[in-house]
């Protein structure tokens, strides 16, 4: 079969590992103290950047710098388990050449503590994309697009693999064949916003995703 892809790119929390539960109490926490209506406020920021909630829903300086120790103290006593199948799905990958990313909304601060806890799980990737290495937060395509082109991949070479609402968007908006993870929502909230929806990675190996983006590439005009 003909090797269609190139350039595989995920997001790190609910994608690659199991965090979404533990920021999802965080976050409402948060919302209950400090956002009015605060019980959707998990929701709401799931996928975005610190900074971009900042301005959206925390503008208040000494507020920002609460939530930022805070953030701080919790993330370093996070644990950050494999999505089940991501182990092997990116080892299958890296042993035919693809190209990998974690394109994330956290800051390099946090990604030390991921590096800490699941060394094994990053080792696998060529790049590390944090929030600081863009300007505009998902759903914006941005991250996604800049992705691509620090490997210098054509869109229709490259596959996204995000779990949350807004990250979906963003790579659907970058024009780039999106698989959504059921593993933060239900299949039927998440299906509309993509190509395609996996459970995990179990039944995932670089011949299927390649099968995938093949057949999707040939049913798109132009």
């Amino acid at each position: 079969m003909e090797k269609y892809l190139e350039t595989a790119l995920f997001d790190l929390d609910g994608t690659l590992v199991d965090t979404e539960g533990q920021y999802t109490r965080f976050w409402a926490q948060v919302g209950e103290e400090l956002v009015p209506d605060g019980r959707t406020f998990a929701l709401k920021v799931k996928g975005r950047t610190l900074k971009s909630i900042f301005e959206d829903y925390i503008t208040a300086p000494a507020a920002q710098a609460e939530v930022r120790r805070r953030l701080s103290a919790f993330e370093a006593t996070m644990d950050f388990p494999p999505v089940p199948g991501a182990l092997d799905f990116l080892a299958d990958l890296r042993r035919h050449g693809v190209h990998m990313a974690v394109v994330t909304s956290s800051d390099k601060s946090k990604m030390r503590n991921v590096e800490a806890k699941a060394a094994r799980l990053l080792s696998f990737f060529d790049r590390i994309l944090t929030a600081e290495d863009f300007t505009a937060s998902k759903p914006a395509p941005d991250c996604y697009l800049l992705g691509a082109k620090v490997f210098g991949t054509p869109l229709d070479h490259c596959i996204v693999f995000e779990d949350a609402p807004n990250g979906l968007r963003a790579g659907m908006s970058a024009g780039i064949f999106t698989i959504g993870l059921a593993t933060s929502y239900p299949r039927e909230v998440i299906s509309g916003m993509c190509n395609r929806v996996e459970d995990d990675f179990l039944h995932l190996d670089f011949m299927r995703a390649n099968g995938l983006l093949a057949d999707f590439t040939r049913r798109t005009p132009g």
